[in-house]
């Protein structure tokens, strides 16, 4: 999949591939759930009928967080189903042949309607368009699909819209799956992702305190944005194909003094070295909140005791 990175790079894309036909759409797609994957199936089928290509437009940061900057209140922004270089890897692993990455500023954000139209959509050789049922964009979000469908009709460009996906009679939303991991229930958040609810990450150094008190940890590369989850849980983890169950405690570790989120891994009957290494973290049943101890012997005492838990729930 090619990644085109930002509005400057679009006269460098068309030189690139000149006169490409393209079947596109245009979202936030966090999570890649079960409604963005109707979308990308059609645009999908949309590239068979026309001998075109596929390209997904989405935007970084998410609107909410790039507000939440601006107003300097960062409670205010959503947190992230998952971070976006794990949305790019999705859209690959989908068959998206490009996706435009498109940086969310003030630019972009006083942009009417009619302005986006000709400045990014008509920039590229679109043959078919398609969008959400709850698809606004411009200024204001006082664009709509019926200005689209207007365009459309008038360059010879075909506009869809997908119908609404359902989980238990209920829109299928980003929102409502962080809601749901924010409320550990995986089980139903993973029906709507379409896929279980899984961290990866490349594994780094940190601080070792866990082998000093004899609960080595791997730790994960974790992007600044917060993630919809918190806490002890009990993983099941996948490294070089293998299967292996562990505790991972997400959070900043208000006992050794952190203040920025780690994703720590404590993984069961295994002593490898994986620095460097990518390890997949699948959340399988939240144990406990974070807490701080007053001092690392309690917090050791905490984690043999959370260590149990996991694996009754793991082995059981």
């Amino acid at each position: 999949m090619y990644l085109i990175r930002g509005q400057h790079n679009l006269e460098l894309f068309n030189k690139k591939f000149p006169n490409e036909k393209l079947c596109g759409t245009i979202g936030n797609f966090d999570g890649l759930h079960l409604g963005h994957q109707a979308i990308l199936k059609k645009i999908k089928l949309n590239a068979e009928k026309f001998d075109a290509k596929t390209i997904v437009f989405f935007t970084e940061p998410h609107a909410a967080e790039y507000f939440a900057t601006v107003k300097k209140n960062n409670t205010e922004a959503p947190p992230r189903i998952f971070p976006w270089r794990k949305k790019v890897m999705l859209l690959k692993d989908f068959g998206i042949n490009y996706a435009f990455f498109l940086k969310f500023n003030n630019s972009l954000r006083t942009m009417t309607p009619d302005e986006f139209i000709t400045e990014i959509l008509e920039s590229i050789n679109l043959v078919s368009f398609t969008v959400g049922d709850d698809f606004r964009f411009g200024a204001d979000r006082k664009g709509d699909t019926n200005l689209l469908r207007d365009w459309g009709n008038e360059k010879k460009i075909l506009i869809e819209n997908t119908d609404t996906v359902l989980f238990k009679s209920e829109r299928v939303s980003s929102t409502r799956i962080r809601k749901l991991l924010l409320e550990n229930q995986f089980s139903d958040a993973e029906k709507m992702l379409g896929r279980p609810y899984v961290i990866s990450g490349k594994v780094v150094f940190g601080q070792q305190l866990g082998r000093t008190i004899g609960i080595p940890t791997a730790n994960i590369w974790l992007p600044k944005q917060k993630l919809p989850i918190s806490g002890v849980y009990a993983v099941e983890c996948m490294h070089l194909g293998n299967k292996i169950y562990g505790i991972a405690n997400m959070g900043i570790r208000p006992t050794v003094g952190g203040n920025t989120p780690v994703l720590e891994v404590h993984l069961f009957e295994f002593d490898k070295d994986i620095y460097s290494e990518r390890l997949d973290v699948k959340f399988i049943k939240k144990i406990r909140d974070e807490k701080k101890f007053d001092n690392l012997d309690m917090l050791k005492s905490q984690i043999q005791t959370d260590i149990s838990k996991a694996k009754e729930i793991l082995y059981k």
